[in-house]
This record gives C-alpha cells, sequence and structure tokens, in this order.
C-alpha cells in the first residue's frame, strides 16, 4: 500500500487548499484513515480522522469547524479541504492508513510523504 499526499502550497490568512491522499494497491474503504501534521520544531499532531465507511469522523480542536475530511471513493482518494487558514496551521501534512484501526491514537500502519502547506499572515 502507498499513499500520496498532494495540494500543499502557500497560501494567505484567510484561505483555503484541499489535500488529497491517493490510495495506491487496495480499495480506500479498506483502511481508517487520518491526516497529521508536524510543523517546524514541533512534534506531529493529529489533525483529522475518517473511519472506514466514512460515517464517523472526528477532529483536533484547532482545525474543528474549518476542516473537512471526506472520502472520494471513485478516486480512491481521502481529502482534507482546509478554510479560514491561519499562520499557526503552517506544517508539513502527513496522510495515514491502518486496516484495522483509526482516529486521533491510532498506530496507522501506512504513511504518506508529506505535503508542505505554509500559510502567510
Amino acid at each position: 500500500v502507498q499513499l500520496q499526499a498532494s495540494g500543499g502550497g502557500l497560501v494567505q490568512a484567510g484561505g483555503s487548499l484541499r489535500l488529497s491522499c491517493v490510495v495506491s494497491g487496495r480499495t480506500v474503504s479498506s483502511y481508517g484513515m487520518g491526516w497529521f501534521r508536524q510543523a517546524p520544531g514541533k512534534e506531529r499532531e493529529f489533525v483529522a480522522a475518517i473511519s472506514w465507511s466514512g460515517a464517523n469522523t472526528l477532529y483536533e480542536d484547532s482545525v474543528k469547524g474549518r476542516c473537512t475530511i471526506s472520502r472520494d471513493a471513485a478516486k480512491n482518494t481521502v481529502l482534507l479541504q482546509m478554510n479560514s487558514l491561519k499562520p499557526e496551521d503552517t506544517a508539513v501534512y502527513y496522510c495515514a492508513a491502518d486496516a484495522n484501526h483509526w482516529g486521533k491514537r491510532a498506530q496507522y500502519e501506512y504513511w504518506g510523504q508529506g505535503t508542505l502547506v505554509t500559510v502567510s499572515s
């Protein structure tokens, strides 16, 4: 299984970005999926997660109301729509997958390479 994250870039505060994570090797519905981020000099932190069916989602408090995680089964992809971006959202964003777990504290087995999001003030 391989995960390919994309969609990062430079955006002004208040702007939006949509991150994509393409899953190859198996169907995306086989995995609980998560997005994490790591800012310079900081530990990696949880952003959002979605269950296998997509019926359940979970968000870190700092992004709740501004981010939406979803699945696109036709493209075998998980999306993270980020709105009202803030400079503190600047980080490398990683997608993760696991066949048996999902959520904030899950031990995800597969990780993508990361995509950089930079929010200017």
